[in-house]
């Protein structure tokens, strides 16, 4: 990176100063004598001077071939040749947005004529427009995938342009219009009226990438264009919580601000990646670079070009972790899967094909490893496909058949606001008058650090629980319990345990022990805040 400080260049430090090796004797002098030591005795009857001097060491002989040309450096193969062919179609995204002045703020630089870097300040400083607002531009890269001129960015890039340029290489510039944009993935879609078919690179398989793979990104680093790195994928599969579908792929090469919407190609010129986002405390590149892969931004892309926007496919259900405690109580064999929590009204799941307390382990031929899986591969079904869903209920796995809805900008896999109804298996049974209204009467019990009660409408009123929501209500959490731990607060109401419902204090009680009774060490609960929303909580039992 190109910088100041301080006013002045840094300067590169002078080599360290060399120390001069001694001369060497001459030939003909006699070395030293050792400190104490005499030197040798002649012999008899022949002087010293008159000794001939020892013959010299025969050398070994080398042959030495001559060169052909100019010696040349050994190194990594060169990567020229891929380069020269990728460059044509990487182009610079150029935007502007006038903004209202906000009065006292930060003012454009005053930079001397002919000062280094005036440019730079030129571009990004382009002073005062009508009615006090000021013209802010940006740059970023992106590059061009169809002939006729569509170009992928990124949202962030053109978001809230007034107008928006492409510069391609040779410096000739278009006028863009925005064909569409997805902001949950940050990509979007612009469209140039080129007055010839334009270079165009194609997209591959990021699935067939490995960590160690080569990969060369190309982009438009601080407004300086068709800038080249080269590095390795880091890692797969990524999550910086960026938004509800992250996959990214992490590399090493090179990325800077100005960067983002370029490609990260792989070592056959496919666009394997969309470079997107780095992590670095001073802006500039540290290694540490994201790119949103194509198993996920191909899709997009082609729905954007088709479509203007973008068309997911939604489950309508609402989903938490399956965390170890969970997974234990449930008699899973690890922590794998999405735990459905709640199932959205009006959504896809019409007819309890799914429930809350299922465990989505398996999406349409895919294995759910963690809950973030399941919204990813949801998304990029097609809207109104009927797919099989393996979820597990009541320890035994299930294959359910479910027709996919759309997922609306208002709607999202994990949103909190998502509207949710009662399982059916959490609905209060039918009054018998016998043991559920005995059950009723009991009195307060305490269990795992919580003082539970009977749902009365006393109790309702006190901690304004819907009527709708069935179950016990949780009076008191002991500081420090287990409970208290685990979230539970007064006004939770346990709606199951280990998947059974409860409507009574001593009910809770009696399942608690018959779970320690078959070795589980874990509570598997389910509890409903004050107005029905589900979630799913084991509390330690020893």
């Amino acid at each position: 990176m190109v910088g100041m400080a301080g006013g002045a260049l840094a300067q590169t430090p002078a080599p360290p100063a060399t120390t001069q090796a001694p001369a060497a004797p001459a030939p003909d002098a006699a070395p030293p004598s050792p400190q104490g030591v005499e030197p040798p005795i002649a012999q008899e009857g022949i002087e010293p001077e008159a000794m001939l001097p020892a013959p010299p060491t025969a050398a070994p002989t080398v042959n030495v071939q001559p060169s052909a040309g100019p010696a040349i450096a050994s190194g990594p193969a060169s990567v020229a040749d891929l380069t020269e062919g990728l460059l044509d179609a990487v182009v610079n995204i150029s935007t502007s947005q006038s903004v209202a002045n906000q009065g006292a703020g930060p003012q454009t630089p005053q930079v001397p004529e002919g000062a280094p870097f005036e440019e730079f300040f030129d571009d990004f400083f382009d002073g005062e427009g009508p009615e006090g607002s000021q013209k802010v531009n940006s740059l970023g890269s992106g590059f061009v995938i169809d002939p006729s001129g569509y170009v992928v960015t990124n949202n962030h890039v053109i978001e809230d342009a007034d107008d928006i340029e492409v510069v391609f290489p040779d410096g000739s510039k278009l006028k863009a219009e925005l064909v569409g944009t997805d902001t949950k993935t940050d990509l979007s879609v612009l469209k140039v009226e080129p007055k010839a078919p334009l270079k165009a690179v194609h997209f591959g398989d990021s699935r067939q990438m490995r960590i160690g793979d080569w990969v060369m990104a190309i982009g438009n680093p601080f407004g300086l264009g068709g800038s080249v790195t080269l590095g390795i994928i880091s890692a797969r599969g990524r999550n910086i919580n960026a938004g509800p579908y992250d996959n990214f792929i992490q590399t090493d090469a090179a990325i800077n601000k100005g960067n983002s919407g370029g490609p990260l190609f792989n070592m056959r010129g496919e666009v394997i990646g969309i470079n997107t986002a780095i992590i670095s405390p001073s802006g500039g590149s540290i290694g540490i670079g994201f790119a949103v892969p194509t198993e996920l931004a191909e899709n997009i892309v082609n729905q954007l070009i088709e479509f203007g926007e973008t068309r997911r496919g939604w489950l309508g259900v609402r989903i938490q972790p399956v965390t170890d405690e969970v997974a234990e109580s449930l008699g899973l064999d690890r922590a794998r899967g999405a735990l459905v929590s709640g199932v959205v009204e009006g959504g896809p799941i019409a007819n309890g094909e799914i429930k809350a307390g299922d465990v989505i382990l398996r999406f349409d031929g895919q294995a759910v490893g963690e809950m973030r899986d399941l919204p990813r591969a949801v998304a990029e079904s097609p809207v109104g496909k009927e797919v099989d869903v393996v979820v597990l209920r009541d320890g035994k796995e299930q294959t359910v058949k479910v027709t996919l809805g759309r997922l609306e900008d208002s709607t999202d896999e994990v949103a909190e606001t998502d509207e949710t109804v009662e399982p059916e298996d959490g609905q209060a049974p039918e009054d018998d008058g016998t043991e559920q209204q005995d059950g009723a009467e009991q009195g307060p019990v305490e269990i795992l650090g919580m003082t539970l009660a009977a749902l009365d409408e006393e109790q309702r009123q006190a901690f304004g629980i819907a009527e709708s929501v069935e179950g016990v209500v949780v009076t008191a959490v002991e500081d420090g319990s287990k409970a208290a731990e685990k979230g539970l607060k007064p006004g939770d109401v346990i709606v199951e345990v280990g998947q059974d419902f409860v409507d009574a204090p001593a009910a809770v009680s009696e399942r608690v022990d018959a779970l320690k009774s078959e070795g589980r060490r874990n509570a598997h609960l389910m509890v409903a805040d004050p107005t029905g929303a589900l979630r799913f909580v084991a509390v330690p039992v020893e």
